[in-house]
Order: C-alpha cells, then structure tokens, then sequence
C-alpha cells in the first residue's frame, strides 16, 4: 500500500489545476458569434505591402500557434521567420522555379481548371515584397544530446493543428496571410540549412494586404453542407 501511494503522489506532482473562465451561456453565445465573424472575414492574400511588421508582434503569433495540442506533447514543430531581404529573394527564385514547373507540366488539366477563378500564375513576388515569411517545418523525431532519436507521434496532425492556431493567430493580429506550397519545398532546408529530422510542411507570407488589395468573391460551404448532427 505504500509503494502504490509513492507512486501515486509522484504522478499527481506532474498535474496542475485546469483554469478555465467559466461564462453564463448568453456570454458564451455571444463570444462564440463573435470569434467566428473574426475567423469568417480572414481571406487568403497574394497582395502584400511592404509595410514593415515589429518583430514582437510576429512572435507572439508564434507562441499562439505553439499552444496547439500535439501527439503526447511532443510540439514536433520549429517556426522560421524570415525577413531578411536576401534570403527572401532566394526563396522567391527557389519558389518559382517549382511552381513554373507545376503550372506548366506537373499540375493536371482539371486542377489548372480550379485554380483560374484566383487568377494565379508561378510568378510569386509577394515572397519578397512582404515584410516576413513563416516556414514551417515538421520534426518527424528529435535527438537528445547523445544523439539518439526520440520519437514523435502525429506529426502531421500535430503541425496541422499549429498552423491553423497560427492563422487564426495572423488574422487576429490585423495581418494578412497565405498558405503557400510550392511543391516540393526540399529548397527550404537547403537555403534555411535546416537538421536532417526536419521537413517543410508550410510557407506562410504574413503582412498588412496591399492598398486596394482585391481577393475572389468565394463563398463558404453553409454549416448544413458541412456538419451532421446526432442528437
């Protein structure tokens, strides 16, 4: 009986309260509605200026998207932010090298089809005229300091889930965001000389949108398109 309460004391020390603001349902309601008409008004932009954006800001953007949940809290995640001019312009050229290659003879017939109502083409300038890019990259292991390799687990999921904690955290902000995938993006590890253990999973141009920046008239699919209800 004493080895059992050792061992349960032990493993209660690795817990600590959960603070969470309890609200009356009118306030939750209400903050509820509000959130979503925040997220609702967020829109992809290839139109940045070149306003300059203050460090701080960018990295509180980051700790947000650090807060998402992750396969037994491995966080298997690493935020680059770049604003440094030159490695922005080897980016772009690396950046539009592929996506001449997709637009011109990896991309289908039908995919082309879908993409023409944005008005998109390789040519990427916004990946130098904006003030900071995010790459992002997930970490399929991680190495203690001997060296040996540490597993992580959902590692897609887990990157997955910050990135959308990350946008909502640039939108939130006041900034403006892309989700860029220029495939393959292997050139990000080279010009950012990232570990072995680390591949790119997304490259997030952030910014204020340029003076009288336009974007598609889209549509969101209505919540009976995209739930179903068990009750």
């Amino acid at each position: 009986m004493f080895i059992n309460l050792t061992i349960m004391s032990e493993h209660e020390e690795k817990f600590i309260p959960y603070q969470l603001t309890r609200l009356d349902e009118r306030e939750m309601l209400y903050k509820s509605r509000i959130f979503y008409e925040l997220l609702n008004s967020r829109r992809s932009v290839r139109e940045f200026s070149s306003r300059p954006v203050p460090r701080d800001i960018i990295e509180n953007i980051i700790k947000t998207a650090s807060t998402s949940p992750s396969g037994a809290h491995k966080q298997p995640w690493t935020f680059c932010a770049i604003s440094n001019p030159d490695t922005k312009r080897k980016i772009r050229e690396a950046a539009e090298k592929e996506e001449y290659n997709n637009y011109k003879s990896r991309m289908s017939d039908s995919w082309l089809e879908d993409l023409k109502p944005f008005k998109t083409n390789w040519q990427k300038p916004f990946l130098e005229t904006v003030p900071w890019l995010i790459a992002v990259f997930s970490r399929s292991y991680d190495l203690d300091d001997h060296g040996n390799k540490l597993n992580n687990y959902y590692v897609k999921e887990s990157v997955g889930l910050a990135c959308g904690m990350l946008l909502a955290a640039i939108h939130n902000a006041g900034l403006a965001a892309l989700t860029h995938t220029p495939s393959p993006m292997n050139f990000l590890v080279k010009i950012l000389k990232r570990p072995q253990n680390e591949r790119p999973f997304l490259l997030i141009p952030v910014g204020y949108p340029a003076d009288k920046c336009m974007v598609p008239d889209l549509q969101r699919k209505p919540l009976e398109l995209i739930s179903e209800w068990y009750e």
